[in-house]
């Protein structure tokens, strides 16, 4: 029971390791980490050489492929550019294998402390960046330290035969009983490693597992190598729970990374025991510091590590040419939702468990606001093309503003919360920022929305009074209406980008504008008003007028709310 314990202990450093440098990776550099994604995957290789490079960096191919989903649901990446990222991520996580391979060999278990200790100070004595990157030192050295003491607690075959006789021959007895079956005990060895990556969430914990086992002399290589093939299809299983809520595109990559990994798992099935002994061959000719172990067992380790790299390579290597093919079968298998009327957007917030991804997630909440913004202009059109054709039938356009003013409340009550739970995450001073600023700027956007249905209910009511203004007093709301368009797709061509100081005086001149030209109606129905006017129709007048003036007072806190993140980063504020 104490081994277990200890066990159990060794691989929560580990896991906890890989949370804190994980984490500290996106707070250093989410950032330039999403414009690759968004910006470097245009074509299947290149693609490919994201998922492999952010895995390497990120030390998980979960974490690389929910990013992936998420940005897929967010309209970041297509489906095609996510498969080959997909395909790199699988290619990426063969580098924790070597690093675990290699710990006995040169004993990274002692640079484990030294990295800690480089780590600590930038930890406690600054803020932001530094801050990130200590994190990730210390991330990376709780990561040794975890494969060293998951290694010293498997005690060899020979050493657990001396000290816990009955336990070791019981351990192997089982071992033994499982691999005697042929190709139903490699079917069983495959279905271990699933479960224990899906129990694990860690396809790189269950490798230190594996490797560890047959380092020690409890599995032969065989097993290992169809535990492996077993944890590349448990993987699978993080970014399926991922996509789940998610839009169609984002469900299709997760299916596509099931796809992609049973493929190559069911080719490797009908050459496994060809592939086991070509990389038997390949690894007794690698070059002496692969060949020299220091202790048991290093150089089955080393030959695991190249079945699982040489698996992956061939796997991509073979489907990366197929990747249109896999695409269109995943979107057959995961089909669109039929037209209809808008349905909400939901939001889901993504993460793996095991690692905190908000960081990562905050473009899916920026996408859902462009959405939102553009629900704004398009509720704007629909009045003004009521305002203008009185006696066109517009009860559909009427029952679609309708409808979109009920979106915009959905939207903001997944938004809000979507924001709020990145917030509750270990993010960055500038993201950090960025959500305060989102959570103002997606109650603005409702308001002028709620604005926008109130003109509607205005303008019918007009109509149904039969309600007539004078040729210039439509002509003044109109011009009006016109600069409230302008407005709105001022702001909305704003999002998420840096507010210069004629930007903001435009959105100034705007938003005063509006005053005016409320004012000035106000004033001239007071006038006619006193002069014996329709009494009614001016207070409908007025009324309009204050709610197109309210919307230019929402539009101008949009700008100035991204105006003063921006001041904020640059440190001017």
């Amino acid at each position: 029971m104490l081994i277990f314990l200890t066990i159990l202990g060794s691989l929560g450093v580990f896991l906890f390791g890989m949370k804190v440098m994980s984490e500290g990776i996106q707070k250093t550099a989410g950032e330039r980490m999403r414009q690759i994604m968004a910006t470097m995957t245009k074509n299947r290789f290149a693609a490919l050489l994201t998922g492999f490079l952010t895995t390497c960096l990120m030390q998980s191919s979960s974490v690389t492929t929910v990013i992936t989903v998420s940005f897929v649901n967010a309209g970041l990446l297509t489906l095609r550019e996510a498969i080959g990222v997909v395909m790199g991520a699988n290619l990426g996580t063969t580098l924790t294998a070597w690093i675990i391979a290699f710990v006995p060999k040169f004993d990274l278990g002692s640079v484990a402390l030294p990295l800690v200790g480089l780590g600590i100070p930038l930890l406690f004595i600054t803020k932001g960046r530094p801050r990130s990157l200590g994190e990730s030192l210390i991330g990376f050295g709780l990561i040794f330290l975890g494969i060293a003491l998951l290694r010293e607690a498997v005690p060899d075959v020979h050493q657990a035969m001396k000290t816990t006789p009955e336990f070791a021959m019981w351990i192997r007895d089982l071992v033994t009983s499982l691999s005697g079956h042929g190709f139903f005990s490699l079917l069983l060895f495959i279905v271990f490693g699933t479960v224990l990556t899906v129990c694990v969430q860690s396809s790189s914990a269950a490798m230190a597992i594996t490797i560890t086992l047959a380092a020690n002399g409890w599995i032969d290589f065989d097993m290992s190598a169809a535990i492996v093939l077993g944890e590349n299809m448990g993987t699978t299983v993080t970014a399926w729970l991922a996509s789940l809520g998610a839009n169609a595109n984002a469900r299709r990559t997760a299916r596509a990374h099931l796809l992609f990994n049973a493929i190559g798992v069911a080719w490797m099935l009908c050459v496994f025991p060809f592939f086991v002994g070509f990389i038997e061959w390949l690894a007794v000719r690698l070059p002496e510091a692969f060949r020299n172990p220091n202790s048991l067992g290093t150089d089955l380790a080393i030959s695991l590590a190249l079945f699982h790299t040489m698996f992956n390579f061939l796997n991509s290597a073979l489907l990366i040419g197929f990747t249109p093919w896999l695409a269109k079968i995943v979107m057959h298998w995961v089909k669109e939702p039929g037209d209809g009327p808008a349905q909400p957007e939901r939001l889901q917030f993504i993460s793996p468990g095991l690692v905190d991804v908000g960081e990562l997630n905050l473009p899916e909440a920026e996408s859902a606001i462009r959405r939102m913004a553009a629900l704004n202009q398009e509720m704007m059109d629909r009045y003004v093309k009521i305002f203008e054709h009185p006696k066109d039938d517009c009860s559909s356009d009427i029952e679609d503003l309708r409808a979109m003013e009920r979106l915009t409340d959905v939207m903001l009550s997944d938004i809000t919360n979507y924001l709020v739970r990145s917030s509750t995450h270990h993010l960055a001073e500038r993201h950090a920022q960025s959500v305060a600023a989102m959570l103002q700027v997606v109650s603005e956007m409702e308001q002028v929305a709620d604005c926008i249905s109130r003109l509607t209910k205005l303008v019918r009511k007009k109509y149904r009074t039969k309600k007539e203004f004078d040729p210039d007093t439509n002509s003044r709301l109109l011009e009006f209406a016109n600069t409230i368009q302008e407005f709105i797709a001022f702001y909305r061509e704003q999002l998420f980008r840096h507010v210069t100081d004629a930007g903001l005086a435009h959105a100034q001149r705007l938003e005063e504008t509006t005053d005016q030209m409320r004012k000035s109606l106000r004033k001239n129905a007071t006038a006619r008003m006193r002069e014996g006017g329709d009494i009614e129709a001016e207070l409908l007048n007025i009324d309009i007028g204050v709610q197109m003036e309210r919307i230019g007072n929402h539009a101008l806190n949009i700008v100035e709310e991204y105006r003063y993140i921006e001041a904020e980063d640059s440190g001017s504020a």
